[in-house]
């Protein structure tokens, strides 16, 4: 294994020693979470599953887990994804993946919320680019009014919006948030604020730190 690969094998199995039988899991997207689900399928638990992307939901049932649709679930016990930035708070950036919006709504529904992360991805302060998903309609009017929105190009969300990067200042995480929130014809950012976080999991090597919120 390459050190990444070994640093995030060892977050996922962290992660995946705080889930007990019976729970519901909320399954994230991207390359951090990837071990976790062998991991989770070899414990032999007895799960119900939420998956925030179809690549993620074809993962877990290929591994043997069960997978449900959302809205057969009102609330998960536990909410496991990876991060692309972790600032103090925590401030997360999240959406390298496309799937930031289901992300959110997944971390939301979930009474712990696990971040898993390699060595790198803690940060002192949070930076550009933040991901952003935009309702196609009325496109160039919210690009006009975002103007430091630059769309990504390449694959639509899961749910079909336009994949896009802001670029400007984020020197302000919660100012930033507001500002964003307030655009109608945004769908979703991707700055996870402290209230939605409950674990941050780092592996440094095969080292594990916890810290609990």
């Amino acid at each position: 294994m390459t050190l990444g690969e070994t640093e995030r094998h060892a977050a996922a199995a962290h992660a995946a020693g705080l889930v007990e039988g019976g729970m519901r899991v909320g399954l994230g997207t991207g390359s951090t979470v990837a071990p976790l689900i062998p991991l989770l399928a070899a414990t032999g638990l007895r799960l119900r599953c939420v998956a925030t992307s179809e690549a993620t939901a074809r993962a877990a049932a290929a591994a043997g887990l069960v997978v449900k649709p959302f809205d057969t679930l009102t609330e998960l016990d536990i909410a496991i994804d990876g991060a692309d930035q972790i600032a103090p708070g925590p401030w997360l950036i999240k959406g390298g993946g496309r799937a930031h919006t289901r992300e959110k709504i997944v971390a939301a529904a979930a009474r712990r919320f696990v971040v898993i992360a390699s060595h790198e991805k803690p940060v002192p302060r949070l930076t550009a680019p933040v991901p952003l998903e935009l309702h196609p309609f009325g496109l160039a009017s919210t690009l006009a009014r975002l103007q430091y929105a630059v769309p990504r190009g390449g694959a639509a969300s899961p749910d079909g919006g336009v994949i896009a990067d802001w670029t400007g200042p984020v020197d302000d995480p919660a100012a930033l948030a507001q500002r964003l929130d307030a655009e109608p014809g945004l769908i979703a950012h991707g700055l996870f604020a402290p209230s939605l976080v409950t674990d941050v999991v780092v592996a440094t090597g095969r080292e594990v730190e916890h810290t609990r919120r």
